[in-house]
């Protein structure tokens, strides 16, 4: 395994920046191809021999945030440094650990797609585990946010007997369920969700539905040439999952259609765009504990999601985006060879159950990405993970600071403040 580390200091931090070569096959001995796994250890000045805390971002599909930019650095950096030094791991494909791009499509869609299907959640575990043995830690805790968390249940899984103490937010994922259930049941949510924002700004609706027409008439051209579809428009809609979402929602829609504002705010609004492709591609095998996904999300639509454009969606991809929005255009065929691809099983509950976890989660009672029904049913799993059930926070809210606090004081057996 090649390896390689470089030290900064930037202000009253200490930044060490490893990278390891590691299988791109985790337990294939045959298979010798090879990816770069980057992370950044980060440290206060006299915090360098505190235990080790490994962040697992959301996505899937999205690197790490960097402590030392401000607008990337997490709000909840200084909480976690009061505690530990956090390893900032870029999860395969993403970051500066070979980050899957447009530039890999030359390789065909098939040769892409089979590359994709070893980034899962698994192969994340595998290799924190070479960073935890390359770091000398014999054990670390992980904090997980929304896919991080899905990780660190299938790190549960294989490794538990690794990991200190759990702290997972909005990450509590639906496990031995299909996706259909999961895709569902956000609909509901979504609905709900909608419904909550009209009841505040009744005007709105109207202003949807005049949108709707524009799109369904080919009149919203986004300005990196995106003729935007009903569909699409819809998605503006996974805003709301979020603390302060309903102020991005609000300002577009109040906007005049044919003003620039519009439309660089609404392409800056959308849930999924061409700098992340692996997120569009990749993100419905996020459910897929031993599925399958067939293009999950729009099966699952409901008949009043059909008749009511004016209902907004979240997490919700549609397969006629790989012909209508021109980053997804290249991606087509590799999404639906990965919307075919029989997914294997990722979680195993009895392993979960038996792993003896402790530490503390945030259940989002509204989320609409990760629903609060089966993230109850797989808490059963870990009753030594303390649940914090919360209204006061959307899916985002590990972004306040606060939420981390109130993670490690429960961990902790504190009042929480």
């Amino acid at each position: 395994m090649n390896m390689s580390t470089v030290v900064r200091t930037l202000q009253d931090l200490t930044v060490e920046e490893h990278t390891l070569t590691v299988p791109l096959v985790w337990g294939d001995p045959t298979d010798h191809r090879t990816i770069d796994i980057f992370a950044r250890v980060v440290a206060r000045e006299g915090g360098e021999s505190l235990p080790y805390l490994v962040f697992l971002q959301g996505g899937p599909g999205h690197e790490a945030p960097r402590p030392f930019h401000s607008s990337t650095s997490p709000a909840w950096l200084d909480e976690a440094l009061a505690h530990y030094r956090l390893v900032l791991l870029d999860q395969r494909g993403t970051g500066l650990s070979t980050p899957i791009g447009d530039h890999d499509l030359v390789r065909g869609a098939e040769a892409v797609a089979e590359h994709l299907t070893h980034l899962r959640a698994d192969a994340i575990v595998r290799d924190c585990e070479a960073m935890r043995e390359h770091l000398g830690a014999t054990t670390w805790s992980v904090l997980g946010q929304s896919f991080g968390g899905f990780t660190t249940l299938a790190y549960l899984s294989t490794d538990a007997a690794s990991l200190e103490d759990v702290f997972i937010t909005g990450g509590l994922s639906a496990v031995g369920r299909h996706p259909d259930d999961v895709y569902a049941l956000c609909y509901d949510k979504m609905r709900d969700a909608s419904e909550r924002y009209y009841r505040r700004f009744p005007e709105h609706r109207d202003a949807m539905r005049r949108l709707v027409d524009l799109a369904d008439a080919g009149d919203i051209i986004l300005p990196d040439g995106e003729v935007i579809s009903r569909s699409r428009l819809r998605s503006v809609g996974s805003a709301l999952g979020t603390n302060d979402g309903w102020q991005t929602l609000w300002s577009i829609l109040e906007r005049d259609p044919s003003s620039n504002a519009f439309r660089y705010d609404l392409m800056h609004a959308m849930p999924y765009d061409g700098r992340n492709p692996l997120y569009f591609a990749f993100h419905e095998s996020s459910y897929a504990d031993g599925h399958a996904t067939r293009w999950s999300a729009e099966r699952t639509e409901p008949t009043d999601f059909r008749d009511d454009p004016t209902l907004f969606t979240g997490e919700h991809i549609r397969r006629e985006w790989t012909e209508t929005v021109p980053a997804f255009q290249p991606w087509r065929d590799v999404a639906l060879h990965l919307a075919e691809f029989e997914w294997p099983s990722i979680y195993d509950a009895a392993a979960i159950s038996a792993s003896g976890a402790t530490g503390a989660a945030a259940v989002y009672i509204n989320d609409v990405y990760v629903p609060y029904e089966f993230s109850l049913e797989t808490a059963k799993l870990i009753p030594g993970v303390q649940l914090w059930q919360t209204s006061e926070h959307e899916h985002n809210g590990l972004r306040s600071g606060p939420v981390l606090s109130h993670l490690i004081d429960l961990a902790h057996g504190r009042r929480v403040r």
